[in-house]
This record gives structure tokens, C-alpha cells and sequence, in this order.
């Protein structure tokens, strides 16, 4: 992930979604330019290109603007989407009910049937955010994501942390079955020692 230099390669849609002030412009470019910008609210959208590895699609990540007035024309961005991030605020509690409505309103349309989610909970550095197990509830994840590929990815736009295992995790899920993604998650957390609850539990928020 990140800037390699230029090479011929495929490229792959990935709409990121959220509210205004979930931190969507600031992830953006930490992960594109690993610098920490001040932003001011997106009116329209941003455009950025992340390349991956060889075996995988570059990523055509477009930042729409996550204000109000700007939420019903998100569905113009829908078609020929690949995969969909959906940037959460851990931090502040009181708009998670705004957040929610506004991601499963998202996920009904029939032109994103299928499309892999990842859920980034950002803020994670800040003290009394949630974690991704408690908004994995406040999102009701397991209900709205039946049949739909999807992870929830712990972050920090301004430290850094989790945004490149967030969008490697969106290469994946487009690349991988559904079947299988549940499957891995089983197979990696044996490995490592987890015992069979905590395997079920995991899978039923992040299946």
C-alpha cells in the first residue's frame, strides 16, 4: 500500500462514505502522503490513487463529502463501485445514531448489493472511543451486512494507526469469496491461540 512509483496497473473503485468530521479527507492523505493536514469540510469530493501489491487492483478511492446537503448525492457514485469504506467517529457518541441510519440507508441500494464493507472506527486515539466491538453493536453490522462481505477496522486518521491494514483488508474482501473470508478469520485466530468462543464471538461481529 502507498506510493511506489508509477507501473501499468488495473485499477479498482472504492467509495469512502461517512459523516462530515469522521475524519475521511485527514485518513486519506495521511495514508496517501503520510502527512497530517488540516482540512476544512469536502463540498463535491476528493480523488486519490493507492497502489497495492502486483497481484492486486491499484485503488481509485473517491472521498465524497459527508455534510447534509451533500449525503443524497452520494448514489451517483454508486455505480461501478468495487468495494465501499464507511468512516466512523469512535469519539463522538452523540451522532453514531446519524451515522448508522445514514450507512444503512447506504447499503439498500440495489447498486451496492454484494459490495464489500469496511468499517473504519477512527479516532481510536482519542480517550472514551468507542471500540470497534461496541460500535460493531451501535452499528448493528450483523444485521445490515447479511450476505455481504465486511470488516470493522480499528484507526487513527491523525497517528496513522490501522489505515493500511483498513484498505488492505478492502483489497481482500473484493478478492476473496465470502465463504472464505469467514473461513480465514477462523483458520488466523486458532493459530493464535483463541479459543473456540472467542473465534464464534468474533465471526458474529465480523463475519
Amino acid at each position: 500500500m502507498g506510493v511506489h512509483g508509477s507501473k501499468s496497473q488495473k485499477q479498482a473503485q472504492v467509495l469512502m462514505l461517512g459523516l462530515d468530521g469522521s475524519g475521511k479527507t485527514t485518513l486519506l492523505y495521511k495514508l496517501k502522503y503520510n502527512e497530517s493536514v488540516v482540512t476544512v469540510p469536502t463540498v463535491g469530493f476528493n480523488v486519490e490513487t493507492l497502489e497495492t501489491d502486483r497481484s492486486s487492483p491499484g485503488l481509485t478511492v473517491w472521498d465524497i463529502g459527508g455534510q447534509r446537503k451533500m449525503r443524497p448525492h452520494w448514489r451517483h457514485h454508486y455505480t461501478d463501485t468495487a468495494g465501499l469504506v464507511f468512516v466512523v467517529d469512535s469519539w463522538d457518541q452523540k451522532r453514531l445514531d446519524e451515522a448508522r441510519k445514514e450507512l444503512h440507508r447506504v447499503l439498500r441500494y440495489e447498486s451496492l448489493r454484494g459490495v464489500p464493507l469496511v468499517v473504519l472506527a477512527n479516532k481510536q486515539d482519542l480517550q472514551g472511543a468507542l471500540s470497534p466491538e461496541a460500535l460493531c453493536l451501535k452499528l448493528e453490522l450483523r444485521r445490515v451486512c447479511e450476505g455481504r462481505a465486511w470488516f470493522i477496522q480499528p484507526c487513527s486518521a491523525t497517528t496513522g494507526m490501522g489505515l493500511e491494514e483498513g484498505f488492505r483488508r478492502t483489497v481482500y474482501l473484493m478478492k476473496t469469496p465470502l465463504k472464505q473470508t469467514q473461513e480465514d478469520i477462523k483458520v488466523k485466530m486458532r493459530s493464535k491461540g483463541f479459543s473456540f468462543t472467542a473465534v464464534k464471538q468474533v465471526l458474529l461481529c465480523n463475519r
